[in-house]
Order: C-alpha cells, then sequence, then structure tokens
C-alpha cells in the first residue's frame, strides 16, 4: 500500500486479504463475532453489544474499549452500517454519517474457500489522531501514514489468525 502524501482529510484507507480454505458460513462466524476481533486485536481490548442486541444486525450498536502506546485508552460507539451475511459486515465509528473511522470484512466465495478482505477507513469525522495532527500540522502526512501502517500490520495479523481458526476446524 502506498499512503505517502496521504492527509487526513482524504480519507484514506487500507486493504488486506487473505484466501481461506473454509466454508463462508464458518468464516462468517468468526468475522461476524465482535468479541472474537477484540480476542485478536492488540488495541481493541473489549467490546459490548449496546441495546439489548446480541449479535450483529444493522443499525446495531456497539461500546468499544481500545488501548494504544501513543494514544492512550479511549472508548468509542460503533454502529453496524452494511450486514449482509455471510458477505459483509461493516462499521462506522462515532458517527454512522461522518464517522471518524469505517472498518469492513468481506467475503468472498471462491472454489476452494473464501477469499477474506479487512477494510479501514480513517475519517472523514474526527478522532483522537486529529489531536496529534493539531499539535504537530507540519507532521500531518507522517501521522497518517503511520497509522495506516499499524492498521495495516494488525489488519494482517487479524486475517492470518482468522485463517488459522477456520481452517483447523
Amino acid at each position: 500500500m502506498e499512503w505517502t502524501g496521504a492527509k487526513y482529510s482524504d480519507s484514506p484507507t487500507v486493504e488486506v486479504a487473505i484466501h481461506i480454505a473454509a466454508s463462508a458460513e464458518r468464516v462468517w462466524q468468526l468475522v461476524a463475532d465482535i468479541e472474537v476481533l477484540a480476542s485478536l486485536s492488540d488495541e481493541l481490548q473489549s467490546v459490548q453489544w449496546l441495546d439489548g442486541v446480541s449479535a450483529p444486525r444493522l443499525g446495531a450498536r456497539f461500546i468499544g474499549r481500545s488501548s494504544h502506546p501513543s494514544l492512550g485508552e479511549w472508548t468509542t460507539t460503533s454502529f453496524v452500517v452494511d450486514f449482509d451475511p455471510p458477505r459483509v459486515f461493516a462499521w462506522a465509528v462515532e458517527d454512522p454519517d461522518v464517522p471518524s473511522a469505517t472498518w469492513r470484512f468481506s467475503l468472498l466465495q471462491d472454489g476452494g474457500g473464501v477469499e477474506l478482505t479487512q477494510w479501514a477507513q480513517l475519517g472523514p469525522g474526527r478522532s483522537g489522531l486529529n489531536l496529534a495532527i493539531d499539535q504537530m500540522p507540519e507532521k500531518e502526512e507522517k501521522i497518517v501514514f503511520v497509522r495506516l501502517r499499524e492498521f495495516e500490520r494488525a489488519m494482517e495479523r487479524n486475517l492470518a489468525q482468522i485463517k488459522l481458526i477456520a481452517e483447523a476446524e
């Protein structure tokens, strides 16, 4: 991926994909379970559905508690903005109309399993990253680049772990 020169206002994205030799239903069970996703993440510490919901559905909300060595600890509310089992699960962080980030898993069945893609977009709404950018506007492109690289590495680990779990059963 190449993000050189990307600014936060560009709403830059990152995407990674992996082939998994398992059924779409098995892979879907993993990616549609936000507790599994939190267990795979170094940054996302815990999640909890809101409003009496116990599984994803369009419009459902969940709280996420995160921690990062440079950014500290924070809590966000996410909204399920795309839910099409077993193909797409996406959520927007904070404001679904102007999210601070959007995350999406997409599954595409092929003859030998599933192509699983994880995608993320920064912005267009403000996030904790904007605090660093506000303090060092001359370093915005580097700040965005570093954060997207962190996302990319974390997403690669997520997908690799999902592959191991899905193919082991």
